[in-house]
């Protein structure tokens, strides 16, 4: 007994062997199915979107982290998920200096300015494509069929009665990069939920409020989850830690909401897909959520017997 040594420290006392490197590799190993769509229905235009964009964003993050004398920490690989997400989720047709500019951007107004991983309010890769959708309208509408880079609209414009559901689900359609095999997101969401990177309160949350405001307001169910970039926000983006509650009771209210922001702006909004802008608004709510949600201390607001 003489020999025991104890050690007083502060809570938390459970420990992980989960590190951003591990977390963040898992992502990159999840998004390899979707990359590998994409490189398959879209060509070069997709090898040349995401790679430049993963580039800009790994090298924008050393640039703002030496200018700021801190640690350059590239190596923990979330700027290059960030840069890789974003490369994902633009049209085949954008130029390459869009995608440079829309991951710089992403990198340094979406993360570094608040100071950096897991300070950031809101997901950056989806900061990045609503600064490129809006400054650059025109370039972020623009869509190719697969395979011959003909001009086309995606399913969402051309509607449910116009678009075929095998197609939506192996990704033969017109669309962002990352966002038209619903069969490659869900191999890479079912590889992140039996990694433990992904908890599905999110991602239900979502697609089941999608499926209930369709049903609702009269539309086709499988076609909103299949079409458009819901099935790839709600696997790849949603889910983010670092922007998205941290509470089981948050989460479900953040998927929600999400999937009803979603519905609202196709259903009755101008712009045909509002995955973007529901994420980013959910984000902003987080912080709410979290201290809304926060489980109570035991003990907490029981009156003693007298």
């Amino acid at each position: 007994m003489e020999d025991l040594k104890l050690i007083v420290a502060p809570s938390p006392h459970v420990r992980d062997t989960d590190s951003t490197e591990k977390i963040m590799l898992t992502v990159l190993i999840a998004l390899l199915p979707v990359l590998g769509a994409s490189i398959y229905l879209f060509r070069w235009d997709a090898v040349r979107l995401v790679l430049l964009s993963a580039a800009a964003a790994v090298a924008t993050e050393a640039i703002f982290q030496r200018f700021r004398n801190k640690p350059i920490s590239i190596g923990d690989g979330s700027a290059l998920v960030t840069g890789v997400l974003l490369g994902l989720i633009v049209p085949p047709s954008l130029p390459s200096w869009m995608v440079i500019l829309g991951s710089a951007f992403a990198i340094a107004i979406g993360k570094q300015v608040f100071g950096g991983l897991g300070q950031n309010p809101f997901n950056p890769a989806l900061v990045g494509r609503a600064f490129l959708t809006a400054s650059f309208a025109s370039a972020m509408t623009s869509w190719t069929a697969p395979f011959d880079a003909v001009s086309t609209a995606t399913p969402l414009v051309l509607g449910a009665a116009r678009s075929n559901l095998p197609n939506l689900f192996f990704g033969a359609v017109a669309g962002s990069l990352g966002e038209t095999s619903a069969l490659a997101i869900l191999v890479g969401g079912i590889y992140l939920f039996y990694k433990g990177a992904l908890d599905y309160r999110i991602p239900v949350g979502i697609l089941g409020t999608v499926v209930v405001m369709s049903l609702i307001t009269g539309q086709d169910p499988v076609f909103h989850l299949l079409a458009g970039s819901v099935l790839f926000g709600a696997v790849f983006m949603a889910t983010d830690p670092v922007t998205s509650p941290v509470t089981v009771r948050g989460r479900w209210i953040f998927g929600i909401g999400v999937g009803l922001i979603i519905m609202l702006i196709r259903v009755w909004g101008s712009y045909p897909d509002g995955v973007t802008f529901a994420i980013l608004l959910m984000n902003a709510v987080t912080p709410l959520l979290n201290r809304w949600t926060r489980p109570r201390i035991y003990g907490q607001g029981v009156k003693a017997n007298e």
